[in-house]
């Protein structure tokens, strides 16, 4: 019997863009009333507005410009997909030119050998590392260099892909589901649902470091049983295929960690802790980043003696190999341009608003959890989520007797969770496209931590409803 093939991400994309346009011919179109919050300075829902308006339903022609609009789109709330993808080319780009110097497998070849022995320490202090950048400032987008530098290390070590991606994709989204002061998560939240956003930052670090300790000790766990028995890794069958696709210089002479590529490794090492200083502190985006890497792919060619034609060369195809990771950021993207369109978006959050009326208040907190968590799934931005939803159902918390500081913790436990795994978001589709990762494969490795990870949350959540 021929074994059925799960559908690759463009597809998993382009069906649930078409189930949306569907449901924009069935649900009825709505929206709330928007108004000016002058501390977060953006238009928000206001409470009690949401009216019906004239229905758009979302035909085969709008499908298809979907992806294309939500690709340029200013007026999109979420950031344009043009910028991350630009962002994402030019930092394959740059990762090529880096690798052509040979900087970056006598890294690797140095790296391993100073930890023999010891490589699975290097999870839980990776994990600590990307959960610090997603609790302070939602690294998100940020985390998509990370892949293609960290996944040939964890393979060398006698891991897998799933390996690598998991330390990157899962330590960040530990640390955007336990955000402490992430401006675009938690800030934005409480701004919205009018209170201080420094108000249950110590549950907030409880569910940090709580999610951190079980994240470590799960991935962990799947790394030493993939080392000692290759076969049991969920990727085994691309094992060698992913070996020469990841370790391409491991087959000749490991080229010298002479002077030249220390001073390379320096500049490489320089460029993302400008990024992450750049982001977190200089107010940079996807722009102001690309510039960056696109500067430091010149300065890598010059100081590695590149020839004009190997810098050029080695730049292209190294934006033509992410090429697909960059389309894979425009289709998610399409998919909220179709619910926005169809006027439908505010209907959603109309629902949840009246599912949540007159519920006992551990119910309410866990309720306003797993809507939130739902809502993620099709607006996957955490701030174009907070600003639609906080100021609908933080009101509604006076109401049930919970705490609105509660609310804003739900929302981001909730927002945080399913971006470890909704095929609706281009960091996760495009974490796995550079991993080689498929989703059916992702979604068998993370569904478990997932269901770890709800019921300490709401565990926690239930008990600081009562105290």
């Amino acid at each position: 019997m021929k074994k059925i093939k799960f559908p690759s991400a463009y597809t998993i994309l382009m069906l649930l863009t078409v189930l949306m346009a569907g449901l924009t011919w069935v649900v009825p179109a709505g929206k709330y009333e928007m108004v000016k919050n002058e501390t977060i300075g953006r238009m928000v829902p206001q409470v009690g507005s949401y009216h019906s308006v004239e229905a758009n339903p979302q035909g085969i022609v709008d499908i298809l410009m979907a992806p294309i609009q939500g690709f340029y789109d200013p007026s999109n709330y979420t950031a344009r997909a043009v910028d991350v993808a630009l962002f994402v080319l030019i930092i394959g780009g740059f990762l090529s030119v880096v690798t052509r110097t040979g900087a970056i497998d006598a890294g690797i070849a140095g790296i391993m050998q100073r930890q023999q022995g010891r490589e699975k320490w290097m999870i839980p202090i990776l994990m600590g590392l990307f959960a610090l950048g997603g609790t302070v400032y939602g690294m998100a987008e940020e985390t998509i260099p990370f892949y293609a530098i960290l996944i040939p290390v964890m393979i060398a070590a006698g891991y897998d892909s799933i390996v690598g991606v998991a330390i990157i994709m899962i330590g960040a989204g530990i640390g955007c589901l336990g955000s402490t002061i992430n401006p675009f998560a938690t800030v934005i939240a409480s701004n919205a649902a009018e209170i201080n956003f420094m108000d249950g930052i110590g549950l907030r670090l409880i569910i940090l470091v709580v999610g951190w300790l079980a994240c470590v000790i799960y991935v962990m766990r799947y790394a030493e049983k993939v080392k000692n028995d290759p076969s049991t890794s969920i990727v085994a069958s691309q094992k060698q295929s992913n070996e020469q696709h990841f370790l391409h210089g491991a087959q000749t002479a490991t080229p010298q960690l002479n002077g030249m590529r220390k001073t390379i490794l320096a500049i490489f090492a320089a460029s993302f802790a400008l990024m992450i200083w750049g982001v977190s502190a200089g107010d940079w985006w996807m722009a102001e980043l690309s510039a960056l890497f696109l500067g430091a792919s010149i300065v890598v060619g010059l100081v590695g003696r590149l020839s004009e034609v190997e810098l050029t060369e080695s730049f292209v195809n190294g934006a033509r190999d992410l090429l697909g990771v960059a389309l894979i950021i425009a289709i998610a993207r399409g998919l909220v341009v179709v619910m926005d369109n169809g006027n439908i978006t505010h209907t959603v959050l109309n629902y949840a608003e009246g599912l949540l009326a007159d519920l006992p208040n551990i119910l309410f907190i866990n309720a306003i959890y797993w809507i939130e968590a739902i809502l993620c799934l099709i607006i996957p931005s955490s701030s174009g989520l907070a600003v639609l939803s906080m100021p609908v159902l933080a009101p509604l918390a006076d109401f049930a007797n919970v705490s609105r500081e509660l609310v804003v913790t739900a929302f981001q436990s909730a927002s945080g969770l399913p971006n470890l795994v909704t095929p609706t978001s281009g960091v996760v589709m495009g974490g796995l496209a550079i991993g080689r990762v498929a989703y059916s494969s992702w979604l068998r490795f993370i569904c478990p931590l997932i269901g770890i990870l709800t019921v300490m949350i709401m565990a926690l959540l239930s008990i600081a409803v009562v105290m």
